[in-house]
């Protein structure tokens, strides 16, 4: 299938480049900064209300002009489009010569990765994708996952995270460690408890569970 292979990229201190008009209605560069860009450069000259939102934004250069082939150099990722054709395989050749991966907003051809439908609740994330077939269907999925995974989710992951890095050195090895997160572990249960404004009880219970005879292992 196109665009098989699924990766999380880390956008922090890497320039990417968002160009014209449709990527920006999109909100493509919205979507940039909340997956950790720290370096957005926007090229187009439309829409002008859309992008006088984005010059205040922390991290986004723009330019309200056309785009250069220049521009692209020292790019990580680049998103674009234009009405032209041809003008879309040449942004794709300019970004690849500048080292950059290029996705050409619904120019399939032209793109290096495929942008999924995403969920964020803190640091989850759950993408879906559809190989480009059909980015109605992602959608829906994107909703059905949306009214599963509701706030509570982000922290869940907050307090997953200050357990796992308070009990990693106590568990030194990997196959032990990933054992007992396993066993200890269950979903519903650290929603249930969040929900419930049991925080600390979860916390309480992880901990025993993945410390239990931990100096025996």
């Amino acid at each position: 299938m196109p665009f098989g292979y699924p990766v999380l990229l880390e956008l922090a201190g890497r320039r990417c480049v968002v160009i014209g008009e449709l990527p920006i209605r999109e909100g493509k560069v919205e979507g940039l900064l909340a997956g950790g860009a720290t370096d957005v450069m926007v090229i187009a000259p439309e829409p002008a209300d859309r992008i006088d939102d984005l010059e205040g934004l922390n991290g986004v250069v723009v330019l309200r002009r056309t785009w250069y082939a220049p521009d692209l150099a020292g790019a990580f990722l680049v998103i674009a489009h234009d009405p032209d054709p041809a003008v879309r395989a040449r942004i794709a050749t300019a970004a690849r010569e500048a080292g950059a991966l290029v996705n050409v907003v619904d120019d399939i051809p032209q793109c290096d990765w495929a942008a999924p439908a995403v969920v964020r609740r803190g640091e989850l994330l759950l993408a879906i994708g559809t190989g480009g077939a059909s980015p109605a269907l992602a959608k829906k999925m994107r909703q059905r996952l949306e009214a599963q995974y509701g706030a509570e989710w982000a922290e869940v992951l907050r307090v997953l995270r200050e357990v796992r890095e308070e009990t990693s050195p106590l568990l030194p090895d990997l196959r032990t460690r990933s054992r007992r997160w396993a066993e200890a572990l269950d979903p519903d249960e650290a929603a249930e408890l969040v929900r419930g404004g049991e925080v600390e009880e979860l916390r309480v219970r992880l901990r025993a569970r993945l410390l239990d005879g931990a100096d025996a292992t």
